[in-house]
């Protein structure tokens, strides 16, 4: 992130209730139920007063369509970026998800060992790297404004915690993000700070 004069505000939303293909895990983006595009529309409702500039989504389709129903709300772009997306499902693609096989991975990285990887996808290193890389990009092209960014729910809870420094790595242990949920980050020339989570104001 570049020498920020202006903070950037970035508004990072999880996609709307989606439906998928199948009911066995893979990386296969899905798409947006009925109460999803209607928690989208209440979302770009939402953000009319916030002065959005642009949005930014995973290039998931459920976020992709997310993004496109508020950024039509909005009169706004949309920008695709596949760091945004979610963490991998690796060895665990083709099965039911039950047990959870990511359950220890992720108690790992929001305990801080983000060396731990999901059998067959990504380290929670990689997983950060690449989306620090593109909220960096953010900041950057939107210093002084505010834009809507649109991911999913697992990578958010693990890694904007990490980059906001007044949160602790494990803040979302009990604070699921619900779908269309939001954080409000701010980025300076001192990093990332959360200003709230999920409707709730975070102090610091």
């Amino acid at each position: 992130m570049g020498d920020l004069q202006c903070a950037a505000r970035i508004i990072v939303a999880r996609h709307g209730a989606a439906d998928y293909e199948s009911e066995l895990l893979s990386d296969a983006g899905g798409w947006l139920s009925s109460l999803g595009r209607a928690q989208s529309h209440e979302l770009g409702e939402s953000l009319r007063g916030e002065r959005i500039d642009r949005v930014w989504t995973s290039d998931m389709s459920r976020a992709v369509q997310t993004g496109e129903i508020v950024a039509a709300r909005l009169g706004v772009d949309v920008v695709v970026r596949t760091g945004l997306r979610e963490f991998g499902v690796g060895d665990a693609a083709g099965t039911t998800g039950d047990p959870d096989p990511f359950a220890a991975t992720f108690a790992a990285w929001l305990g801080g060992d983000l060396s731990a990887r999901i059998p067959g996808g990504e380290s929670g290193l990689e997983v950060l790297a690449r989306y620090r890389a593109v909220l960096d990009e953010v900041a950057d092209a939107h210093r002084g404004e505010s834009v809507l960014v649109v991911s999913h729910g697992g990578v958010m809870c693990m890694v904007l915690p990490l980059l906001a420094r007044n949160l602790a790595p494990d803040h979302t242990r009990d604070l699921p993000l619900p779908n269309c949920g939001v954080v409000a980050l701010e980025a300076d020339a001192d990093g990332w700070v959360a200003r709230s989570w999920a409707g709730r104001s975070v102090s610091g």
